[in-house]
Formats: C-alpha cells, structure tokens, sequence
C-alpha cells in the first residue's frame, strides 16, 4: 500500500509501505524459475536494489513508435478502450475515452482530443535515451492534453490545485515535506501503479 510518494527532478525519494507476498503472484507466460527473487532475499537497502537490478537488467527494448503497438496488449480497460490513467474513473464513467490507434495526438486544445505516450519517468530526466525512453514499464498511453499539463513535474501531494483534470489529477504545490515546487498529483487509485514504475525505473 502506499503511503506517501515524492519525486524530484534528477533523484528519487519514494516513502513506501510495500508488502509483497511471492506465493500470490501468478504468471500465466514466459514463467520465471520458482528462485527468481533468491538472490535479493533477506537483503535490503543498497543490497536490496543492487541484486533486484541484477535480477531484471536485460529486456526487450522496442522502438518508440512500438509503444502503439504494444499498448493494446498492456494499457486495454474490459470494455476494450485504452487504460488512460489521467482520464479513468474507477468505478465511475470518465469523461472521455479513447480507442487504440484512433486519435493519436497531433496538436490538442484540451482534454478528449487526442492520446499519446506519457513518460511517467519524464523523458527530460532521462536525457531522452533508448532504452530507457520506450521502456513499456512505465510508459502509459495518456490524454494528450493532461500529459501535457503534467509536463515533467515530479509527481507529489498537491495542497490547493492550479489545475485539476476530469479525473482528478491535480497540478499544484507540494505539500509534503522537503520539496515546495510544482507537482503532478494522479487520482488515488493509480498512485500505487505510478510508485511501482518509479522504483522500476531507479532500479533498472
């Protein structure tokens, strides 16, 4: 579960409280061996990231343009329209909604006109490198106008919003302790999902 989540520019700090039970997970392909995660058991900190990075260094880089492509196998809602975290209510019926490879983004003069592909890690920090900047781990196909909005804020507590989405997701102030710039804050529900990409991507 997540507790809190701040993230600067160029440096990490994720306040997380994560437990992980390895006799609930379930793979249906590809499998890994019953010991996949033997070599960062008991380990923490340092140690801990060090052996998870070993551990996942070496994937399947695809092109930039192949994030559309693969999108509809990764980011596909059960209705079959595009997983948008910046737009989806869960539970409720969001504003707008997209169908893969339909209103791709050009220009947008707001939210509902167009999609493309939002580097929760912003490609800025990354310099804008292969193969960090396809890596579907956290890539996600957004509305083109809040990603746009987020623009490469660090993702945090926002206290009173300048501009709120039609999901919720707010621009703003940070509130929580250390950083008092801009931030992104995403609705509740995808905190967890966002914190995961951005350990992903320190570690990896």
């Amino acid at each position: 579960m997540l507790q809190k989540f701040v993230l600067f520019s160029n440096r990490l700090v994720v306040t997380l409280t994560m437990a992980v039970s390895f006799s609930t997970l379930s793979f249906t392909q590809d499998t890994p061996p019953v010991d996949y995660y033997l070599g960062a058991y008991k380990l923490y900190g340092t140690a801990l990231r060090t052996a998870l990075h070993n551990i996942i260094d070496g994937h399947t880089v695809i092109s930039y343009d192949g994030l559309y492509t693969a999108f509809p196998s990764t980011d596909t809602k059960p209705n079959g329209k595009i997983w948008d975290i910046y737009s989806d209510i869960p539970g409720g019926t969001p504003a707008y909604e997209y169908t893969h490879g339909v209103k791709k983004c050009g220009s947008y003069s707001g939210e509902g006109d167009c999609y493309n592909r939002e580097h929760s890690w912003p490609d800025s920090w990354l310099g804008a490198t292969n193969p960090a900047r396809s890596d579907l781990f956290h890539m996600y196909p957004t509305d083109g106008y809040v990603n746009n909005r987020r623009s490469n804020y660090p993702f945090g507590i926002v206290g009173s919003a300048t501009w709120t989405s039609t999901n919720g997701s707010k621009v703003g102030t940070n509130t929580y302790p250390g950083y008092a710039s801009t931030v992104f804050e995403p609705i509740d529900a995808y905190k967890g999902d966002l914190a995961r990409s951005m350990m992903y991507m320190s570690v990896r």
